[in-house]
């Protein structure tokens, strides 16, 4: 009786997140039933987040949430998937963050086209910003990481802009969350500039970083 009065108490996150790890799981066990190769999903979220770029494209921004609420679960079953099935490689690691890249890029580039398409210039430049700022936060950190051991501050990360992105097309409101995402992502780039030049100033460099002399 304890117990059930604490799963009470417990706040809706909780049970959100409780709900999403279930249904996760079984996508990843139904997934590896099917004898596919984790890189073969990785491919597979690809496609579906360019079709969901294209609905971007086309403007249906609801029908672009759904199907991006797919590729989001594809992004999130292929390790997984690999790990279930012993077919954990640096390759596949590899592969999965460069076509994320990929992913993220073709998604603000419906977004481009359109506000191309509709005659709002401004708003293509702040998707166009968007997309700059994000794939940004990326190269910052992978390149931080050649110098130093760890660059992970900042907020603006990849499953952030995805929500984001959702929670935009889910009510087609689209422009403020292109403001957020552009604002914060630019702001999470100068703190792993900064970060990393004090981490450097302050001798923690990786021992094979080959690096001049901080100011």
């Amino acid at each position: 009786m304890e117990n059930d009065h604490k799963d009470l108490k417990r706040p809706i996150t909780y049970w959100i997140g409780e709900g999403a790890g279930w249904l996760l799981q079984h996508v990843v066990t139904g997934l590896a039933a099917t004898g596919l190769t984790p890189n073969m999903f990785t491919f597979l979220g690809m496609g579906v987040n360019s079709a969901a770029a294209a609905l971007f494209a086309m403007g249906l921004f609801r029908q672009a949430a759904a199907v991006l609420f797919l590729a989001a679960f594809l992004d999130m079953a292929d390790g997984r998937v690999a790990r279930r099935v012993g077919q954990v490689t640096a390759f596949g690691g590899f592969l999965d963050s460069t076509l994320d890249r990929y992913s993220d890029l073709a998604l603000y580039m419906g977004l481009v086209v359109h506000y191309t398409l509709i005659g709002r210039t401004f708003y293509m430049v702040l998707a166009a910003v968007a997309m700059a700022s994000s794939f940004m936060v990326s190269y910052s950190r992978a390149r931080a990481e050649s110098l130093i051991h760890s660059c992970k501050v900042g907020f603006m990360e990849r499953p952030e802009r995805l929500v984001l992105l959702l929670i935009g097309g889910t009510f087609a409101r689209m422009a403020p969350v292109l403001w957020v995402i552009a604002t914060i992502s630019t702001i999470t780039v100068i703190h792993r500039v900064v970060y990393t030049w004090q981490e450097l100033r302050a001798g923690r460099s990786l021992p094979d970083a080959s690096v001049p002399q901080p100011f």
